[in-house]
């Protein structure tokens, strides 16, 4: 039977696409090139290991995710509020107040910013809640740093904090990612909790997957070709629909339809390597605040969560924006020469897991920027678009744009 939409992609855009479709009684397919849902949202299994690919992080702010989630399901285990911050050879600690108001007092005199710094923050957090949630797209709107230094934060609190922060989560260590992004992200750092799934950050995708039934979904089936409403296969096959989706990365779907135009992306590189001892003790996110070294950041997931590591051993995630370099072990230790100036001898008792290059992880995000704002996701009579790239470049803008896609293709259909 010819269905009424056949989805390209299965994804976190995809799967939402297809979720808010089968709730409106819209028959439709996902078409997976991979083995597994999930995409950039992927988990791997490898020897007991649990291994995000890419550092990814929840929040249970995110108000798309509320719509169509179940949180309790998931088994969310939490963050410490707030970040370790390495400088100047030590680990400091930078606490959220109003969570955790008496780590945020004795963290006051540390040297990641002044104390007119710490209130700025405060201020910063004021403001962003203060509105509802889709003003933010309306504000003016600069780049970050810009954004950053007009609230009146010091070279300080940018350069330790701010920069390995912000620039780790937009990949974009010079900030020129969009202020109305830097609102977005702060905000759901300030109202919600950041967690890792009991089961990797795949689950996300495995949960949306469940609520379709097992024939909707079609792995390792790449199209290469979109002719009107039919889709060609790798393997020749053709498969007609009503409507098309494309819910694949910007790059592949510029690739299937000509009319969409490419789109700039950041990459990173993110290593997995397993110890007998943790070299820190805490859910803490752990920042690179010093002029020197590779590492971007750094977190133990089973510090948050025991699951992601077989009994006895103890998983760390190092996170670099250095995607120049081709050859692996040269990362690997560049890695591992600014882990020892960390933690010392005890590196070399670590096991390197694997190394993920990921050259399209987030796309670029710079002035003007627009989230939430695109008015339509058809390309054409018959074909439309969706993901991150349509939205904020984040979980939630996937997850998102996938629903209101549906919701354009199923006001279309019933009326």
């Amino acid at each position: 039977m010819t269905p009424d939409v056949v989805i390209i992609g299965g994804g976190l855009a995809g799967l939402s696409c297809a979720n808010t479709l089968t709730q409106q009684g819209i028959t439709n397919n996902i078409l997976e090139a991979d083995d597994e849902v999930g995409g950039r949202a992927r988990t791997d299994r490898l020897d007991g290991f649990l291994l995000d690919r890419g550092f990814q992080v929840f929040s249970t702010a995110y108000p798309e995710a509320k719509r169509i989630l179940k949180y309790d399901a998931l088994k969310l285990h939490t963050f410490y509020p707030g970040a370790l911050v390495r400088f100047d050879g030590q680990f400091h600690r930078i606490a959220d107040p109003y969570r955790h108001p008496l780590h945020a007092l004795q963290s006051v005199l540390n040297p990641i910013g002044t104390m007119k710094d710490k209130v700025r923050v405060a201020t910063w957090r004021h403001q962003v809640l203060k509105d509802p949630l889709q003003e933010l797209p309306s504000r003016p709107e600069t780049s970050t740093i810009d954004h950053l230094q007009s609230m009146g934060f010091s070279q300080s609190i940018i350069n330790r904090f701010f920069r390995p922060f912000l620039g780790g989560v937009f990949m974009d260590q010079e900030l020129t990612t969009s202020s109305r992004m830097a609102d977005f992200v702060f905000r759901m750092f300030a109202s919600g909790d950041s967690a890792l799934p009991e089961e990797g950050m795949g689950a996300l995708a495995q949960q949306l997957a469940h609520n379709l039934q097992s024939e909707q979904i079609q792995l390792r089936k790449k199209v290469v070709k979109i002719q009107g409403t039919t889709v060609t296969l790798e393997s020749g096959e053709t498969l007609p629909a009503r409507r098309v989706v494309i819910a694949t990365e910007r790059s592949a779907a510029t690739q299937l339809a000509p009319e969409v135009p490419p789109h700039l992306f950041r990459g990173t590189t993110c290593l997995y390597f397993h110890a007998p001892e943790p070299p820190l003790n805490g859910p803490h996110l752990i920042l690179n605040g010093e002029t020197g070294g590779v590492i971007n950041s750094l977190y133990l997931p089973t510090e948050v969560t025991r699951s992601y590591a077989p009994p006895g051993q103890h998983l760390i995630s190092i996170t670099t924006n250095e995607t120049s370099l081709s050859d692996k072990m040269t990362i690997k230790e560049a890695v591992q020469k600014n882990l020892i100036e960390w933690f010392g001898t005890q590196v070399h008792t670590w096991q390197h897991i694997k190394t993920y290059f990921i050259q399209s992880a987030q796309s670029v995000q710079t002035p003007p920027f627009y989230p939430g704002t695109i008015a339509s996701s058809k390309i054409r009579d018959g074909l439309y678009i969706c993901g991150d790239h349509r939205s904020t470049a984040t979980i939630d803008g996937a997850i998102g744009s996938g629903r209101r896609t549906a919701e354009e293709i199923a006001s279309e259909i019933m009326n």
